[in-house]
């Protein structure tokens, strides 16, 4: 949130992104600066006028809707505000005193790569796979071997409880209340889809339960890649299967249930564990409820550059070739949200599908990166006219009184508020069903008393 001191600091900050105030009373407007590039060149229509260049972003996200195939890749940016940052999360991080071996070692280590906990944790991978690969015998002192890998045992199993507990959230704060407002709203309205068009897929790079939660919440079908009862196991053969509904009692005739998505996990999640229970699943990876989620057995790939690696296995592997497979399919697109193109694995799947399938279109929802990221970061300075770029911010002028600037138009909220189109079109019925319900509730409350 920015803030400026006076209406003139607006006009000017406003007329250096190119978009012209004449009267900075007018509140019926919006207005600011936005970016909407095809490759490199923006195809924003008006330069000075932020309202039809907002219609004209819309329509454009409309049409991509009516591709036979939309993903969507969520990164750790749909979850902020309730999930910490990586410096938030090496901020947030505190040593017990009789942890002081522990956080020398830290210290030393950060004072090398930095205040970033997925370069700390890479140099401790690093270093406990070099002590360990050690003989006593001839390459060292055994008590002092011992040492070492005792302490980044510790200090890794430490940093990683830190991330998961910062994880498993419990939506009771306000700020994680609003997040889960915005992903009930994201999937309310895409989760209906023509039947003639493939359901929505979601692949997501987060560990959190916030898409587990607002379907639950919607009473909308999901496909996780998980079946069973009781015990639910990972198969994903489930990814090729689909809820229907008999439309003739007396002929075999089914339709496929519209109000579903398609929910993958790439880096796994605070609810899934590895499990030696006895089935007939080869995968042994359990999906548990809740109540039942501990740090000790959980199936996720912490945020470190060797994660690849451990992508690798199962079942992320299974996930991947998901991904991979879906983004080859003819008439697709990829909606990128909240994702900082950090994991490798994931941007190489995106650009294999770019140099492989003609009819793919990405759209990616961030800033422009400075010149010193453009290494990390290819794809936003590749002049292709399947790939978007959008970003940008809106100034409220109905707040003038506090000079209040908000609305970043690459943020989550922004987008599933102001942006996406609403598939939704049973959107009334569904809130008469609902208010039904919740008064027959309160009814049969009021007989209990």
């Amino acid at each position: 949130m920015k803030y400026t001191k006076n209406a003139e600091c607006i006009k000017k900050t406003i007329n250096n992104f190119g978009y012209k105030i004449n009267n900075i009373e007018m509140d019926e407007n919006k207005y600011g600066e936005l970016r909407f590039a095809q490759g490199t060149i923006n195809i924003l229509p008006t330069p000075n006028d932020f309202n039809k260049n907002l219609e004209f972003l819309k329509e454009k996200i409309r049409e991509f809707f009516n591709l036979k195939n939309v993903n969507f890749l969520f990164g750790s940016g749909t979850s902020s505000g309730a999930i910490p940052t990586m410096s938030q999360l090496y901020e947030n991080l505190t040593f017990h005193p009789k942890e002081k071996d522990l956080k020398d070692e830290f210290q030393c280590i950060t004072k090398k790569v930095g205040n970033n906990l997925e370069q700390c944790l890479n140099v401790m991978y690093s270093a406990r796979t070099y002590y360990n690969g050690l003989d006593a015998k001839n390459d060292g002192n055994a008590e002092d071997l011992e040492k070492w890998i005792r302490i980044y045992n510790k200090l890794i199993k430490k940093i990683e409880n830190h991330i998961f507990s910062s994880i498993n959230i419990k939506f009771k704060e306000s700020n994680e209340i609003d997040v889960l407002e915005y992903y009930k709203t994201f999937y309310q309205k895409l989760a209906l889809r023509s039947k003639d068009n493939s359901r929505i897929r979601i692949f997501t790079t987060n560990n959190d339960l916030y898409s587990e939660t607002a379907l639950d919440a919607l009473n909308i079908h999901y496909i996780n890649g998980f079946s069973g009862g009781l015990r639910k196991y990972f198969n994903p053969a489930i990814f090729n299967y689909t809820w229907s509904k008999r439309m003739d009692t007396s002929i075999d005739k089914y339709e496929p249930v519209e109000n579903i998505v398609y929910l993958y996990k790439i880096h796994g999640s605070v609810n899934w564990r590895e499990t030696d229970v006895l089935t007939n699943n080869y995968f042994e990876i359990e999906e548990v409820v809740p109540s039942e989620i501990k740090s000790d057995g959980s199936v996720l790939i912490y945020p470190t550059p060797t994660k690849q690696d451990k992508s690798l296995g199962s079942p992320y592997v299974d996930l991947f070739r998901e991904f991979q497979n879906k983004l080859l399919e003819p008439h697709s697109v990829l909606f990128v949200i909240g994702y900082s193109f950090s994991d490798r694995h994931v941007n190489d799947i995106i650009y294999r599908a770019l140099a492989t399938n003609s009819t793919i279109n990405v759209v990616i929802f961030g800033s422009q990166p400075s010149s010193e990221e453009r290494k990390n970061k290819p794809i936003f300075f590749i002049n292709d006219n399947r790939i978007f770029t959008i970003s940008g911010q809106e100034y409220n002028d109905s707040e003038l009184k506090e000079k209040k600037i908000n609305g970043t138009v690459h943020y989550f909220d922004y987008i599933v508020n102001n942006l996406l189109p609403n598939l939704d079109a049973f959107r009334k019925e569904d809130n008469l069903l609902n208010k039904f319900v919740e008064q027959l509730k309160k009814e049969k409350q009021n007989e209990d008393r």
